[in-house]
């Protein structure tokens, strides 16, 4: 990762580390919106209340399946957005597309609006057990916090709340997001591989993968395990996990600040 860090500083300059930020700001506003209100909905018809305490009562079982229809509504809704990101963020000096637009326009006008999909199923297969372990998980560490707080207020004799601090919260989101990371990285591999299929970036940032290199995503997992080994399906670990366990505990964290404050003002 500082190899890395080094050469985008060096060739591309400080701009080079937003490459893509764009398309993924465009693609993070509707992809967070739709997984929270599906996930909210789903969570009050299993728990049959609307309040986000009463959700925690539901079984663990459903906070995996919640989340992970919640992630799979998300990722339909913003996935051409994904898509152009890891396009930009992949193509390296010199640039095949100077822009979104152009980069928009080209995948249409060669692949048509199904090229905005690629990658879709494997991205589908990756989400649903990712968002399922990341909100379950969550879930999970949350009610151990709030035994943890009940346990020694009744060792101290204490009658304060037993809700959980923003501090415990973010550690809660930053365990899930870890622990969902680590185990669906490998799919999240392969669907990048769809998604920059026949890209003519220079060799020097990658091998480039032909257009319809992999037959299906069971391919793609079987032919990089043979070329490039288990370190294959674990390349860029460490900076997906830096990016992605912050980025979810402090979403988890926002989440819950912000679902308490409407049901302040709402009720």
């Amino acid at each position: 990762m500082s190899q890395a860090t080094k050469d985008i500083l060096r060739e591309e300059g400080l701009p080079g580390f937003w490459r893509g930020n764009v398309p993924a700001l465009l693609m993070v506003m509707p992809y967070t919106a739709i997984q929270f209100a599906v996930l909210h909905k789903l969570k009050t018809f299993a728990s049959g209340s609307s309040k986000t305490v009463d959700h925690l009562s539901i079984s663990p079982y459903l906070s995996y399946i919640s989340g992970g229809l919640a992630g799979c509504a998300a990722t339909v809704g913003s996935y051409p957005f994904d898509l152009l990101r890891t396009i930009l963020a992949s193509q390296g000096e010199p640039k095949v597309y100077p822009t979104m637009r152009s980069a928009l326009f080209d995948i249409i006008s060669t692949r048509g609006f199904r090229g905005l999909y690629a990658g879709l199923s494997p991205t589908l297969v990756e989400i649903v057990p990712y968002a399922g372990l990341q909100f379950g998980t969550y879930d999970t560490f949350k009610r151990w916090a709030m035994t943890w707080n009940r346990s020694r207020s009744f060792n101290t004799s204490s009658t304060t709340d037993h809700s959980l601090s923003s501090f415990q919260l973010f550690i809660c989101g930053l365990a899930a997001g870890t622990c969902a990371k680590l185990v669906c990285h490998p799919l999240d591999v392969v669907k990048k591989r769809f998604q920059i299929e026949g890209l003519q970036r220079h060799p020097k940032y990658g091998a480039r993968v032909d257009h319809r290199a992999y037959k299906n995503m069971f391919d793609a997992l079987q032919r990089i395990l043979q070329s490039e080994g288990w370190h294959g399906l674990y390349k860029g670990i460490v900076p997906s996990t830096i990016k992605a366990a912050p980025a979810g505990a402090v979403t988890f964290v926002a989440y819950e600040f912000t679902s308490d404050w409407l049901e302040s003002i709402l009720s």
